[in-house]
């Protein structure tokens, strides 16, 4: 069964800190590979791209068979179910709607001294998404990375997606095609980052690098930062429920399911302050679990990452909450906006039982890429935002300088600055 945790034990700080504690840094082995293979891919270029591609999966590519054609993307989708095919649109369609509602337009104005200051919004011009390959297929993750940057004005978008076995998967392929990727090519791991960061004869060099992996791309995303953008370092996925006795068991119980089938690191925890609830709950867990397609790995998350909470109230479990700062964050009670307000820290909140965080992932119109590991307390959403820069503007006249450069003097002479100072003074003592 699932850790069961209560707040009124004195022991309960130390037991969820043990429950948060656990680090997903790599270990010195890890970052030691992935530091040669970017050395490698950044001196040796493309030949080195194609020797670790065809090693780590089992490939037997040349360097022109990397890149996939639009016109492949085109057949991909013409060979999916039209019932897949219409959902990909669908929910295209809504995360676009959402994500064009958050686009940023330039803006100035005209200070009471004549000045005009003011913001330029530009979107970067080359953004490089990672779409993690092998195991499963994502590509609601496509939809979510690359229509942002599509919204946001970019001008070539880079899409990566490893093919182990030379197995293309056509869900990928057609999501890349409705989402507008001008360029993608079949290579994954922390090469493929290094290709993204330094660009190759074959693979341009990107701004900005976007989308999960596993710990070796998520290493090579922190080892090239700086010499790109990155989005963030996404560790495994996460869930918190906050229930009262008005919630179905039965749904919360496939709603920690949910999250804990990604893999065996996410974490699904529950937060009620109802006794009687969490037996309920772990009745469902019981119940339905062994119809589950993915159940060892959803046993093994439970038991390992997963907790039952029993707090006094639902004020003490958005304490909770706060303190946990979850990717994602079901308020499953009667009343959800008296509790919203007091939620500070949390990736996604999903509001009464109806809303399912798995809506979320797929086709609700909000990004599915979200802070993990705590990092919503200073993170947020994947967004529009991530794929434009700002530049701010300032435009001083003959006479609107002169109401402000003394201000800039006397304060750069503060700080030792003189030349800073004198280049003030200047334009104060114009005529």
């Amino acid at each position: 069964m699932m850790k069961r945790l209560d707040t009124s034990t004195k022991k309960f700080d130390l037991s969820l800190q043990s429950l948060l504690s656990d680090s997903d840094e790599p270990d010195q082995s890890i970052i030691d590979t992935v530091s040669q293979i970017i050395s490698n891919v950044r001196v040796r270029s493309d030949e080195a791209l194609l020797e670790y591609t065809n090693f780590f999966d089992r490939r037997s590519a040349t360097i022109s068979s990397l890149e996939i054609s639009q016109q492949e993307l085109k057949f991909a989708l013409e060979r999916i179910p039209e019932s897949l095919r219409k959902s990909l649109e669908h929910a295209a369609q809504r995360i676009r709607e959402f994500h064009e509602k958050q686009r940023q337009t330039t803006w100035s104005y005209e200070d009471e001294a004549g000045n005009v200051l003011g913001q330029k919004v530009t979107p970067l011009d080359c953004v490089g998404v990672y779409v993690p390959g092998g195991k499963a297929a994502y590509p609601s993750s496509v939809l979510m990375n690359v229509i942002p940057a599509h919204v946001a004005g970019v001008k070539e978008i880079i899409m990566v997606v490893p093919t182990p076995d030379d197995e293309r998967n056509d869900l990928v392929l057609a999501a890349a095609g409705i989402a507008g990727v001008h360029k993608i090519f079949s290579i994954g791991g922390a090469q493929a980052i290094a290709a993204l960061a330094y660009g190759t004869k074959l693979v341009p060099k990107v701004d900005k690098i976007v989308g999960p992996g596993n710990i070796y791309v998520a290493t090579a995303k922190r080892q090239v930062f700086g010499v790109v953008g990155i989005d963030m370092i996404a560790g495994p996925s996460e869930v918190v429920i906050v229930s009262d006795s008005s919630a179905n068991p039965d749904w919360v119980a496939m709603d920690l399911f949910a999250q804990a089938e990604h893999d065996e690191q996410a974490s699904s925890i529950l937060i009620t302050p109802d006794e009687k609830f969490i037996e309920a709950v772990e009745e469902s867990i019981i119940k339905l679990l062994p119809n589950m397609e993915r159940a060892e790995i959803i046993k093994t998350s439970l038991l390992n990452n997963g907790a039952m909470i029993k707090v006094k109230d639902l004020k003490e479990a958005i304490d909770i909450v706060n303190i946990i700062a979850p990717e994602h964050l079901e308020l499953a009670v009667s009343n959800p906006d008296e509790l919203l307000e007091d939620v500070r820290h949390a990736g996604a909140i999903f509001m009464g039982h109806y809303s399912a965080e798995s809506i979320g992932d797929y086709c609700a119109g909000p990004n599915h890429v979200l802070p993990t590991a705590r990092t919503a307390r200073f993170s947020s959403p994947l967004s529009v935002d991530d794929f434009q820069k700002k530049s701010s503007i300032v435009k001083c006249s003959r006479d609107s300088i002169k109401k402000i450069a003394e201000t800039a003097s006397i304060l750069a002479r503060g700080e030792g600055l003189t030349a800073h100072a004198r280049s003030a003074e200047f334009r104060l003592n114009s005529e």
